[in-house]
């Protein structure tokens, strides 16, 4: 029984590394009859792989593509391959599947064996991305895996945590999912000494083992955790916040207003509602400018106090040239 198992599992192999293999040459390369491969094939197709078969001199066999994805086989350096590329995916926030490619790297780094694991932490460790956008944060990959795997297994999580100023605080929360940006990772958790919601950068977690024990998932701060996580990183962090009435529609304005940096909100066919923040009123008037659009300031009337003494400044300023 172990024999045909490992046969199996060696024609499997096979029949994903090769478009197309003919009866005889899967015989020799298992050292078995035609026939015992026949049967090993049906076999393989009870356990849900689609391997076609074409009859005649020029005829194989060919793993096709079925309505589930089976589970794959790897060797060393296709096992590698892939645990790099999700680590430059999961690492470099790739749009549409940096939280996807967190979890195939934690069930990968899960079944790694040691000597592969080290290959890629070699590589990992050696390798300076050049893609780097500005103000990217750079999160330790095993970091990511352990949250996406507390998250997963509704276990609490200890770690220190580094704010804004560069203060250290020990926390033990109940991590409840992962929300990533074209920039940086956020941990959405149920904080147990301040009993309330909190999101951290993932930047700046040092995870503290041993974590646990399990616990009971609460119900989400808000259905909507990207919005929920770009309103409170928006505005909520910091100590200047402002409300903008924005004359594009809202769908355009979203091409110039990053999740990062605003809470959009439509009115109308032509005008939406920013709610943004930054660390003073002078940083959010060079903010507001940047957006390069037509805008009315709502709150705080001092923030349109600024940007006249903007205005002002910038007019003498040309008035001497």
């Amino acid at each position: 029984m172990l024999e045909t198992s490992a046969r199996l599992l060696r024609l499997l192999s096979l029949l994903q590394a090769h478009r197309e293999w003919t009866g005889a040459d899967l015989a020799e390369r298992l050292g078995v009859t035609p026939r015992t491969v026949r049967r090993d094939v049906d076999r393989l197709r009870e356990l849900g792989y689609p391997v076609n078969a074409s009859p005649g001199t020029g005829g194989g066999y060919q793993l096709g593509a079925g309505a589930e994805l089976p589970p794959l086989l790897l060797d060393d350096d296709e096992a590698v391959a892939v645990a790099v590329g999700l680590r430059t995916a999961a690492g470099n926030g790739v749009e549409g599947i940096g939280e996807a490619s967190v979890r195939a790297l934690a069930k990968l780094e899960q079944v790694l064996p040691g000597r592969l694991r080290r290959r890629v932490s070699a590589l990992n460790e050696f390798t300076v991305p050049m893609l780097r956008g500005p103000g990217r944060a750079t999160v330790d990959a095993s970091v990511l895996t352990g949250l996406a795997a507390a998250c997963r297994d509704s276990e609490r999580l200890r770690f220190d945590y580094r704010d804004h100023g560069g203060s250290v605080s020990r926390r033990v929360v109940e991590p409840h999912r992962l929300v990533c940006t074209e920039r940086r990772w956020y941990l959405v958790a149920w904080d147990l000494d301040r009993e309330d919601w909190r999101t951290f950068r993932a930047d700046r977690i040092e995870p503290r083992p041993p974590h646990g024990p399990r616990f009971t998932p609460r119900p989400a701060p808000a259905e909507d955790l990207a919005a929920y996580v770009s309103r409170g990183v928006a505005q909520a962090a910091y100590a200047a916040r402002a409300v903008l009435r924005l004359k594009l529609p809202a769908e355009a304005a979203a091409a110039v207003v990053g999740p990062s940096q605003g809470a959009l909100e439509p009115l109308d066919a032509e005008s939406c509602l920013l709610r943004t923040g930054a660390v003073n009123l002078d940083v959010l008037v060079i903010h507001v400018m940047l957006l390069g659009c037509e805008f009315e300031v709502l709150e705080p009337p001092e923030l349109a106090d600024r940007i006249r003494a903007a205005r002002d400044l910038l007019g003498r300023a040309v008035e001497k040239m």
